[in-house]
C-alpha cells in the first residue's frame, strides 16, 4: 500500500494518510464505507480529528468571465479524532457514512457518464488542517433512476453528455448547490420538435423527482437562447424509488412524460417558458408535480427494464467520454467553490 505523504501545514515527516473505499459503486442515499489508514511521522502527534469531505467537479457560469469549472464540497463527516498517534505507529479507522440523496450518478451499468466525484480526507493535527488524500467516488443509479434511463434508451433517445451545473432549479426541493444534467438526443419522431431533452434527478428519502427540460427546435423564443437563459420548458414528475407493486411499464410512463412535455411546450409557446432559476411553482396541468401515476390517467409506473438491455448504456460505450479524474486532483484547493 502506498501512503500519500501530507506536506504543507503538517510539514515533512508528519503523519501520512490513505483512505481506501470498499469495493463497488455506492448509491444515492446509501452508505459509503471504507477505512482511513494512518501512519505516524517522525515524532508523536495529537490528532484532533479525521474528516471525510465529498467533492464534485462542477460547471459554473460567470457573467463577466464566461463558463468555467470548480470543485464544490457538498458533504462532510468526522470519522475519528482526539487520539495520540505515536511516531511510526500504524492505525486504521473504519467508517460508514450516509451519502446525500441528491449525490450525482457517475456510471450506468459500469459505463462512466463523465461525472467526477471524490472523497477527500482531512487530517487535523495540533490546530493545523491538511487536505491530503483524494480518492475517486463511483455512484450507481437508484433502481428508479436506472429504469427511467433504460426506458429513454428503449424509446430511442441517445446519450449526448452529462455534467454538474452550479445553481438551483426553481420550484423544486433541491438541497445541494448544484444539480446533475443529462443531455439526450431525441428519436426521429421527436426530432422535428426538440433539439434535445435535458434530464435531472432529485431524489429524496421516499421518492424520486424527475425534471425534464425541452430545448424546442425552431422556436423563435428559444433560438439563440440555448442552455439556461430562461427559455426552456420544464416539467417534473415523481416516482417511488422502487416503483409501486403490480404490473408496470416504464416505457409507457416515460413516453407519456415526454409527449406531455413536448405537446404542452408547443401548445403554450412563450407562456410555458421556465428557466432553472425562474422558480416555477408547479402547475396542475402540464408543469406540475404529477405524483406517481401516469399523466392523463393512463397505466401506472412500468416494470423496471432489465439491466443491460439495449438503450442509453449501449450508446455510452461508443460515446467519447473524457476521463477527468486526473485533472480533478490538480489544484482543487485553489479553485474550490463551495
Amino acid at each position: 500500500m502506498v501512503f500519500k505523504r501530507l506536506l504543507g501545514s503538517l510539514g515533512v515527516g508528519g503523519p501520512t494518510v490513505d483512505t481506501v473505499l470498499d469495493p463497488g459503486a455506492a448509491r444515492p442515499g446509501g452508505t459509503l464505507s471504507g477505512r482511513v489508514h494512518l501512519v505516524g511521522g517522525t515524532v508523536a502527534h495529537d490528532v484532533e480529528q479525521v474528516a471525510l469531505e465529498l467533492v464534485a467537479r462542477v460547471e459554473t457560469e460567470h457573467e463577466e468571465h464566461g463558463d468555467g469549472e470548480g470543485v464544490v464540497a457538498f458533504d462532510r463527516h468526522v470519522v475519528g479524532g482526539a487520539f495520540r498517534l505515536a511516531a511510526g505507529e500504524e492505525t486504521s479507522l473504519p467508517f460508514a457514512v450516509p451519502l446525500p440523496w441528491e449525490t450525482p450518478v457517475t456510471e450506468l451499468h459500469g459505463q462512466p457518464l463523465g461525472i467526477v466525484l471524490g472523497v477527500r480526507t482531512e487530517l487535523a493535527v495540533a490546530g493545523a488542517r491538511d487536505k491530503g488524500d483524494l480518492d475517486p467516488l463511483a455512484v450507481a443509479p437508484l433502481p428508479a433512476q436506472e429504469a427511467v434511463l433504460e426506458a429513454l434508451g428503449q424509446l430511442g433517445f441517445g446519450f449526448r453528455s452529462a455534467d454538474l451545473e452550479y445553481g438551483r432549479i426553481g420550484g423544486t426541493g433541491q438541497q445541494l448547490p448544484f444539480y446533475q444534467e443529462i443531455e439526450l438526443t431525441p428519436p426521429p419522431r421527436y426530432a422535428h420538435q426538440v433539439n434535445e431533452i435535458e434530464l435531472t434527478f432529485l431524489a429524496v428519502p421516499g421518492a424520486l423527482e424527475v425534471v425534464l427540460e425541452a430545448d424546442k427546435r425552431g422556436d423563435p423564443f428559444t433560438d439563440g437562447h440555448e442552455g439556461h437563459g430562461g427559455h426552456d420548458a420544464l416539467s417534473r414528475f415523481s416516482v417511488p424509488h422502487e416503483g409501486p407493486a403490480g404490473p408496470q411499464d416504464w416505457n409507457t410512463l416515460v413516453d407519456g412524460w415526454i409527449r406531455e412535455l413536448v405537446e404542452h411546450r408547443a401548445s403554450y409557446g412563450s407562456h410555458a417558458v421556465y428557466g432553472h432559476e425562474s422558480g416555477y411553482a408547479g402547475h396542475e396541468s402540464g408543469y406540475g408535480d404529477h405524483g406517481s401515476g401516469h399523466p392523463g390517467g393512463g397505466p401506472g409506473i412500468g416494470a423496471a427494464v432489465v439491466a443491460g438491455a439495449a438503450g442509453i448504456a449501449g450508446g455510452m460505450v461508443a460515446a467519447e467520454v473524457v476521463d477527468e479524474v486526473g485533472d480533478f486532483f490538480e489544484g482543487d484547493s485553489e479553485d474550490e467553490e463551495g
